[in-house]
């Protein structure tokens, strides 16, 4: 079995990997960490929970170990490292294993990210800071600002980069990448390959390691399970699964923010500590959720796609898909939260009607059919389905006409029976006198020969009947000549 050793790292850096307790390499580490030693490119296919950061974070610090340096000047701890990353959760995640990785390393990291106000990060970056991680939006709110130089960058890396097109981050990364040094060394992970993936690494990267590692595949760890119910019934399963089996920590997926809110909302009323976590809270607003799951204060936390790939909660017992996702790989990223680092996990999926297609595009994508159960009392029959959408059962072929005849008997003696009983209550009519009509009035139309005067057709103003006052000026007299 390789070790963390053999794979060629420093030893201030096997220091701090023994106080974390990692003793070897997962299969993505094992082969990213001596290629991105040597300065090659890498494109990899692996998702959450394989060790994707420590798989270019180690190798990133050990090419930037030459640089190290204590001293005080911003001057020597110019940005050397960039790595971006599409969620606030998931930048966080990753500078925070920076940090414990370079514990007995003098190199500075800081990440960057919107939500919070700028200036806050301004005077840690005119400190000098050798490792940077951040958002692509941040990241180019300090370029215009001018409160950060990337001209000494020599290694870039892309975290979830398929998410990052998901968001929309396109033209920042393109901009962004316009601005590093051509002599750069380049790592772009995705868990999912389309083809706009493909084109920005053929853009990017240059002649890159294609290196796939468990992508699409879930931990044999994590125990899944799949509960059928009537959709409107989801939220009673979900109470009675939480209550009956007393579970804490249980991370719930929605398909909206909407959604998300509302269900946070129900849950607080029925007893269950819970809150929301999507991109519409403000980001004080996620860490304070995300610090009180950690903890262990909250009990539910809920939360949308957009923190799927970067809430790393160290064994996370339950993940709940609520609402099932739409694209099947985000399925596996939904479930990579719990199970990881080999723990054990639990991922329970609520499935009504309407999402059988999902779960079949799941169940091929995994390549393993998932196990259902029926929880008792939450049957999804058609006693759960509202009126409105019940329909009665078809007849058969041979008693079609016979039915048909009887309907119309029925319908017509109804309608004959409330006929006369409203015949009954209707009053009688009163009988009117005879409109007499003038026959002038009922001759046809005839136009007239004589053309009419402009005069005529011109509006005329009434001209006032009362005497009106007027004060008029005399004339003043001329005097005579020589007077």
């Amino acid at each position: 079995m390789t070790t963390f050793a053999e794979l060629g790292l420093a030893p201030d850096i096997l220091r701090a990997l023994d106080d974390l307790g990692y003793a070897t390499p997962t299969p993505i580490q094992e082969q990213v960490i001596p290629l991105a030693l040597q300065g090659g490119d890498i494109l990899g296919a692996a998702q959450t929970g394989t060790g994707k950061t420590a798989a270019f974070a180690l190798p990133l610090i050990q090419r930037l170990l030459p640089f190290a340096n204590t001293g005080t000047s911003p001057a020597k701890h110019p940005i050397r490292a960039l790595i971006l990353t599409p969620t606030r959760e998931l930048a966080i995640q990753v500078e925070e294993s920076i940090k414990t990785y370079c514990k007995h390393v003098p190199l500075r990291s800081l990440v960057v990210y919107g939500g919070v106000n700028i200036n806050t990060q301004i005077p840690i970056l005119k400190t000098g800071i050798e490792i940077l991680v951040a958002t692509p939006g941040r990241l180019l709110d300090h370029v215009q600002n001018k409160t950060l130089m990337l001209n000494q960058v020599n290694t870039l890396v892309l975290d979830e980069a398929d998410r990052m097109l998901d968001m929309g981050f396109m033209p920042d990364l393109k901009r962004i990448v316009a601005l590093l040094p051509a002599q750069r060394v380049n790592m772009m992970f995705s868990a999912t390959f389309p083809e706009e993936i493909r084109k920005l690494a053929d853009s990017i990267l240059n002649a890159p390691t294609f290196i796939e590692v468990a992508r699409n595949e879930t931990a044999v760890t994590v125990k899944q399970v799949v509960h059928p119910v009537h959709h409107e019934r989801k939220r009673q399963l979900l109470t009675h699964l939480i209550k009956s089996r007393d579970l804490s920590q249980v991370l719930v997926f929605t398909g909206t923010k909407l959604g998300c809110n509302r269900l946070a909302n129900e849950l607080n009323k029925l007893g269950l500590h819970a809150d929301a976590i999507h991109g519409d809270k403000t980001q004080q607003e996620r860490i304070k959720a995300l610090d009180a799951f950690k903890a262990g204060t909250l009990r539910v936390l809920v939360a949308t796609d957009v923190a799927a790939r970067g809430i790393d909660i160290e064994a996370l017992p339950f993940v709940v898909n609520y609402d099932l996702p739409h694209n099947a790989e985000d399925y596996v990223h939904r479930i990579g939260r719990t199970g990881r680092a080999g723990a054990s996990g639990e991922a329970i999926s609520l499935v009504s009607e309407s999402e059988t297609r999902y779960l079949k595009d799941i169940e091929k994508l995994i390549g393993s059919p998932i196990e259902a159960t029926i929880v008792p009392g939450f049957e999804p029959g058609a006693a759960d389905v509202p009126a409105y959408q019940s329909r009665p059962p078809r007849s058969h072929e041979g008693s079609t006409d016979r039915s048909i005849e009887r309907t119309v008997e029925r319908g017509e003696r109804a309608g004959s029976e409330r006929s006369e009983r409203a015949a009954d209550r209707r009053p009688p009519r009163s009988s009117k006198p005879a409109v007499t009509r003038d026959a002038l009035f009922d001759a046809p139309y005839v136009p007239s020969d004589t053309p009419r005067s402009s005069a005529a057709l011109a509006p005329t103003r009434p001209t006032s009947k009362k005497p009106v006052a007027a004060l008029f000026r005399s004339p003043v007299k001329s005097e005579p000549a020589g007077q």
